[in-house]
This record gives C-alpha cells, sequence and structure tokens, in this order.
C-alpha cells in the first residue's frame, strides 16, 4: 500500500527540506487562518471593540495549548529518531505512549484555563469594556484545548515519519468548515466572538475525527497490535523529556506574550486593536520559518537516529540558505504592502495607521527570528532538551524588561512596543546560534570525518 512516509537518509537534504516544509508551511498557514477568520469577520461584522477583546485574549489560550503542545512535539522527535533506526516496534510504542500522555495533560489545562481566565485577564489590565466578550471567548476555547491539542499531536507523529501532507488534507477542510461556521454564527445568527470560537472548536474536533481516521486507514504506523498498547515508564520518560523542556519553552514564550500583551492592554483600545492585527499578519509570518524548523528537526533526527552526522551538518547549512532568501522576499513584501495587510482586519484609520508602523519595524529584525528557528529546528533533531528551555527562559527575560525599557524609560510608547519584539528576537538568536556552536561541536568533527 502506498504511504506518505519519507526516509530523509537518503537524497538531496535541499529537496527534503523544500518537499517536506511546503505542506507543513500551507498547513501552518491554513492553521492560522482559523485565527485569521475570526478576526477578520469578528473586526468587520462585530466592530473594533469586539476585535480588540479577541486579541486581548490570544496569548491566554496560546500558553495552555503551548504546555501541551511540547509533549506531542517532543515525542514526534523520539518517534523521528526511532524511525531514523529503523526501529519501527518503538515508533508505535512511542507514538501510544505519547497518545495517552496527550489524552491527560489537555484535560487538566482546560480545566485550570477555564477557571483562571477571569483573574488573567485582570492580571493583563485588559480594559473594562473588553472584559465581558473576552471572558466567554478564551473559555470556550480552553474548553476545545483537548481537540487541538490532538490534532497536532497526530500531525506530530505524521511529520516526523516524513508525512506533512495527510495533516495538511485535513486542516484545509476543517478551516474552511470554520469558516463557513464563523459565518453562520457571528454573520448570520448574531453569536459575536462566542460564535467564532465555538466555530473553531467544532472545527478542530472534526480536524481531529478525519486525521487520525485517515491515518489509521493508511499508515501502518497508526495500526496497533496488542503488544504496542502498553504503557512504559521508560518510553514516556523519552518522551517527557524532550516535551517538557520543549512545552516549558512554547509556555514561557506565551507568558512573555502575555507580559507584552499586558503593556500595550494600557495603551487602550486603539494600540490593542493594531497590536492584534500586526499578531494576526505575523503569525502568518512565522509560519515559513516555522516549518523550515519543523522541517529540519525531522530531518536531523531521522539523519541522527541512522548516524548519518554529515547529513545532519549539510542539512543546517542549506536550511540557513533557504532561510536568508526567505528573509529577503517577506522583508520586501511587509515593507511594501503593510497598510494594504493591516486594512483587512479593520476600517478605522488610527488603528490601520498603527499597525502599519508596527509591521515595518517587526520586518527589519526578521533574519533573527530566521535564525532562531533553524538552529531551534537542529537542535530540537538532535534532542537537545536544554536548549528549548533555556532559549525561553532568554525570550521571558527579554520580554519582561525590554517592551518596559523602551516604552516606558526611553519614551518611545507605542513604537517601543514593536521595536522591543525586534530586539528580543536577536537577544533570542544570538543565544541560539551561540548554544549550536557549542553543543555540535563534536557532531561537525564526526560529519568532518565522513
Amino acid at each position: 500500500m502506498k504511504t506518505n512516509i519519507t526516509d530523509m537518509t537518503q537524497g538531496s537534504p535541499t529537496r527534503h527540506l523544500l518537499l517536506f516544509a511546503l505542506p507543513a508551511m500551507i498547513g501552518n498557514i491554513f492553521q492560522q487562518v482559523y485565527n485569521l477568520a475570526d478576526s477578520v469577520i469578528v473586526g468587520r461584522f462585530v466592530g473594533a471593540d469586539a476585535f480588540a477583546a479577541v486579541g486581548a485574549t490570544a496569548s491566554i489560550p496560546f500558553l495552555f495549548f503551548a504546555l501541551c503542545n511540547g509533549i506531542g512535539s517532543g515525542g514526534g522527535i523520539v518517534v523521528s529518531q526511532f524511525y531514523g533506526a529503523q526501529d519501527e516496534s518503538n515508533v508505535k510504542k512511542c507514538i501510544v505512549n505519547t497518545g495517552l500522555i496527550m489524552l491527560i495533560v489537555p484535560l487538566f489545562f482546560a480545566i485550570v484555563g477555564f477557571a483562571l481566565t477571569p483573574a488573567l485577564l485582570r492580571l493583563l489590565n485588559t480594559p473594562a469594556e473588553l472584559m465581558q466578550g473576552a471572558v466567554s471567548y478564551t473559555r470556550i476555547l480552553c474548553a476545545g484545548l483537548l481537540f487541538v491539542s490532538l490534532y497536532n499531536f497526530i500531525s506530530s507523529m505524521m511529520r516526523a515519519l516524513g508525512d506533512s501532507k495527510t495533516p495538511l488534507y485535513f486542516l484545509i477542510a476543517s478551516t474552511i468548515i470554520n469558516i463557513i461556521l464563523d459565518t453562520i454564527l457571528v454573520v448570520i445568527f448574531h453569536m459575536g466572538i462566542n460564535g467564532a470560537a465555538l466555530a473553531t472548536v467544532i472545527s478542530q474536533l472534526l480536524s481531529v475525527i478525519g486525521c487520525m481516521l485517515y491515518a489509521i486507514k493508511t499508515n501502518p504506523y497508526f495500526r496497533f497490535s496488542r503488544e504496542d498498547y502498553v504503557f512504559t515508564w521508560d518510553m514516556c520518560y523519552k518522551v517527557v523529556r524532550l516535551g517538557v523542556p520543549l512545552s516549558l519553552q512554547f509556555a514561557l514564550i506565551a507568558i512573555s506574550s502575555m507580559a507584552v500583551q499586558k503593556i500595550v492592554n494600557a495603551y487602550g483600545t486603539i494600540a490593542v486593536a493594531a497590536f492584534t492585527a500586526t499578531n494576526r499578519i505575523e503569525q502568518l509570518i512565522h509560519q515559513p520559518y516555522g516549518t523550515l524548523s519543523l522541517s529540519l528537526s525531522t530531518f536531523t533526527g531521522q539523519n541522527y537516529g541512522a548516524k548519518r552526522y554529515d547529513r545532519v551538518v549539510k542539512g543546517y547549512r542549506k536550511g540557513l540558505l533557504i532561510m536568508v532568501i526567505l528573509t529577503g522576499i517577506l522583508t520586501l513584501m511587509i515593507q511594501l504592502g503593510a497598510t494594504t495587510l493591516v486594512s483587512l482586519f479593520v476600517t478605522e484609520t488610527s488603528v490601520i495607521e498603527m499597525g502599519a508602523m508596527g509591521l515595518r519595524i517587526t520586518s527589519l529584525f526578521y533574519l533573527a527570528l530566521g535564525m532562531i528557528n533553524v538552529v531551534r529546528g537542529l537542535l530540537n533533531g538532535l534532542g537537545d532538551a536544554f536548549f528549548a528551555l533555556f532559549n525561553g527562559v532568554i525570550e521571558v527575560i527579554g520580554r519582561f524588561t525590554i517592551p518596559l525599557l523602551m516604552t516606558s524609560y526611553m519614551g518611545l510608547a507605542e513604537p517601543g512596543i514593536w521595536i522591543s519584539c525586534g530586539v528580543v528576537w536577536v537577544l533570542s538568536g544570538g543565544t541560539a546560534w551561540i548554544r549550536y556552536i557549542t553543543y555540535t561541536k563534536e557532531l561537525r568533527k564526526n560529519a568532518a570525518a565522513m
């Protein structure tokens, strides 16, 4: 039977990186369309205040999702290494054990998130006029945390096996459903931002069901025997050892985003709406970098498991080249089209002008953003659990201190918000490069000898 599994230990590294990254990038873009659809429809049909309320909540669901997603990502790294070593039995056992963990962790954080939402929004200085809508919107998304976490777990397992196409197909279908439901619930039934949140949760549920059924039918690694359904502490440890640092890294990034959001909220509804618009656009900008990182992680994991160290180094260098070309294209696109992009979300001139200014500022720092993702992909594939956590700590420190320094002490006000985001990327990218130099010294020596 034909499958979408790809062996990356043979053939051109550049070809593997691009062919794997393209479907994954399209898939991630469609995943962001969930948020874009909510934002565009809410901003256009409900108003700027409702649009700002959606933005004011963004970092909270992301925090709880991040805590869950790292486990799935850690399991994916372990699977890619077992697959590279041609250890079919442990590939299946890892998928099963990661899946068991992913049934428990999201339920716990969904309950915690639902209960803590009002307190967290108050902590972020959410404007009073946005509070009611922000609470209900966030709680609905927290209630659907299990669905989005399970989808990303299944996707991580498939991508670890070199299959970036199957998750894409179901994500496209569920995104279309999400847009249809957004239109029905928000525009026709006037359910406001609650309708947008409900549409997202239903779409994610359908995506999980469809993707899992298709995986069982077409992917031999998802067809388990009775011997595979065994919970083992050793396998659990392998997943958790990589997954928990990734979860903490993602969570620290989410917490740092909350710190920035708190500063933004203090500047009022216009600043919140402008920051929300730029965030939505930059979530799309992040996707090519993120999928390149994911591609490098899978490529590195398989080749490291197969002890093809020379291919690991070649993949890293090709990834850097792809990133530099990509950065040039994205920077030019944002500098020329910032105003048009922001105006897709809102019609208020003041919001559009501030948002366009913010995009042009941050686009000057995309090279640092690219460096973070390339190095992160390589080190994740090598199983470097320390870096994920350390890099998250660096980003948190930067986002807690630099925005405050820029906006208050240096008197840059609103522009300082976006300048600080770029400076944090430079700080994080620099530490990532240093970690690459120190951590891979022995690997690069072995690669040169091959």
